[in-house]
């Protein structure tokens, strides 16, 4: 189990510390820790309570949830993208945002669509809300999605998008990693690691996590994590997931310690 400090006391520290919420491999927070595994850049853990009032993190970063990055005494950075500028910068090597213009831009955009606001675990999300807050759950699973949709802006207008939305980048992804297959490479951009292979890594289990012995969830946690929608089913290639358990044997932490 890792060990975590309050938020309160990870402000006054030097180095760097990630929030993070504890008991869940959320996949943003996993993103960053996996950077930083791949880095070795050490840090601190601080808690984060899940969609809990967080008032120290919000007065500290303007927002409440996870991952927090904050090195030294620069101000903390809560978007993927800030996180992985910071992070590049604390250990440039092993490089893992391209120098190469096109390649760069080509793995910033496909990270964004994974990543980012209305990209792949976003509108996982929303299914995740849809399916449970049906009627057949029980009281307190509804009213904890109701929660969790409320924060990011869930709609049923959202709902119906959101398969389609997660089906066309998982497609877009799948091509990607066959026509680099074709070229002899396991990666998505050139014949290295980026930080892309690491986001898609990541974010899958949102699809189809890991089992027990290398990634011991709770059992409410699997079952919100494991897809049942028929459009997500078609469009998640095997590839997808060849290419996730490659990265993870062979770059990222086994078993899961979060």
């Amino acid at each position: 189990m890792a060990e975590y400090v309050d938020v309160e006391k990870a402000i006054g520290m030097p180095g760097l510390r990630l929030v993070l919420s504890p008991g869940l491999p959320a996949p943003w927070s996993e993103s960053a820790k996996s950077i930083l595994h791949v880095k070795k850049i050490p840090y601190v853990k601080a808690r984060q309570e899940i969609l809990g009032a967080n008032v120290v993190l919000l007065k500290w970063t303007a927002q409440a949830t996870a991952p927090v990055a904050a090195w030294n005494d620069e101000p903390p950075r809560s978007t993927w993208i800030e996180q992985l500028y910071l992070f590049e910068r604390v250990a440039p090597q092993p490089r893992l945002i391209p120098a190469d213009w096109d390649d760069r831009v080509q793995m910033i955009g496909l990270s964004h669509e994974i990543c980012g606001e209305n990209g792949y675990t976003w509108n996982r999300r929303h299914i995740m809300v849809r399916d449970f807050t049906a009627p057949d759950k029980d009281e307190q699973t509804r009213a904890t999605f109701d929660k969790l949709g409320r924060k990011y802006w869930y709609s049923p207008e959202a709902a119906a998008s959101a398969p389609g939305r997660c089906a066309e980048i998982l497609g877009r992804l799948a091509a990607r990693l066959e026509q680099q297959r074709a070229k002899g490479s396991r990666y998505f951009i050139g014949n290295a690691l980026t930080a892309l292979d690491i986001y898609w890594a990541c974010h899958a289990i949102t699809m189809r996590p890991q089992p027990d012995n290398v990634c011991p969830m709770p059992a409410h946690f699997r079952a919100v994590y494991t897809n049942t929608d028929p459009v997500l089913e078609k469009a998640a290639a095997p590839i997808l997931f060849e290419h996730r358990d490659y990265i993870y044997q062979k770059y990222l932490q086994l078993p899961f310690d979060f």
